[in-house]
C-alpha cells in the first residue's frame, strides 16, 4: 500500500525559498513511490494562538482541518525558513493550534502529532542553511511526541540552489533530500504497519 506524506512550508511569500525547497521535497517522495499532498499554510489562515480566545471561541476550524490532515497522512515533511535564527511565527504557530486539537471534523478523538512519522527541510540564503531553525523546529515537533526522522536536508545559499525547473544544482545537496525522503518513507511504513 502507497506512503502518503503531508508536505508544506514554513513561508506562504511568493517565491518563498522554503516553498521551493517543499516542491523539491514533493518532486522527490513521488519519485519514490509516496501519495503526495503539498499545502500552503495561506489556505488555513489562524489567529495568534491565544488561550483566552481558545476559551471563548473554542479552536479555529482551520487549525482542525490541518489536524486531521496531518492526521489523514501516513507522515509528514516541513519544509521551513530561518528567521532570526530560529522557525517563523507563521509556522509555530500552525504548530501551536494543531497541538490543542482533540476532535476532528467528526468528533473522533485526534492527537495530529503524537506517534506520526516526520521530516524538516530547511533553508536560507546564509550558509547555515536553516540549521538553527531546523534544531528549533525539530525540538517542537519532539515535544509534541511526533517520531522525527535523524535525516534532514538543509539548503544554503537557497537564493542560487534552484534551477529554472525547481531542482536542485547541487548533487550533494539533492542526495541529501533523497536520503531524508528515503528515511521518512521507511519510517511512515514502518509506522503504519504498527498501528494496523
Amino acid at each position: 500500500m502507497t506512503v502518503s506524506i503531508l508536505v508544506f512550508a514554513g513561508s506562504v511569500r511568493g517565491q518563498a525559498l522554503s516553498g521551493k525547497t517543499a516542491d523539491a521535497a514533493t518532486r522527490e517522495l513521488a519519485l519514490q513511490g509516496a501519495e503526495v499532498t503539498r499545502i500552503s499554510l495561506a489556505d488555513y489562515p489562524l489567529p495568534i494562538f491565544d488561550q483566552d480566545l481558545e476559551r471563548d471561541k473554542g479552536v479555529p476550524q482551520n487549525a482542525v482541518k490541518l489536524a486531521s490532515l496531518v492526521a489523514s497522512h501516513d507522515g509528514f515533511l516541513i519544509a521551513t525558513p530561518e528567521y532570526n535564527a530560529s522557525l517563523p511565527p507563521l509556522l509555530k504557530n500552525a504548530i501551536d493550534w494543531i497541538s490543542r486539537v482533540k476532535q476532528d471534523g467528526s468528533g473522533r478523538t485526534i492527537r495530529a502529532f503524537a506517534g506520526k512519522s516526520g521530516a524538516i527541510c530547511s533553508s536560507s540564503n546564509g550558509v547555515f542553511a536553516g540549521i538553527r531553525a531546523a534544531n528549533h523546529l525539530r525540538a517542537v515537533l519532539v515535544h509534541c511526541q511526533a517520531e522525527v526522522v535523524s535525516a534532514q536536508c538543509s539548503v544554503g545559499r537557497a537564493q542560487e540552489a534552484f534551477d529554472e525547473a525547481g531542482n536542485l544544482r547541487d548533487e550533494a545537496t539533492q542526495k541529501k533530500l533523497a536520503t531524508t525522503c528515503r528515511a521518512l518513507l521507511e519510517a511512515a511504513s514502518i509506522s503504519r504497519q504498527r498501528r494496523n
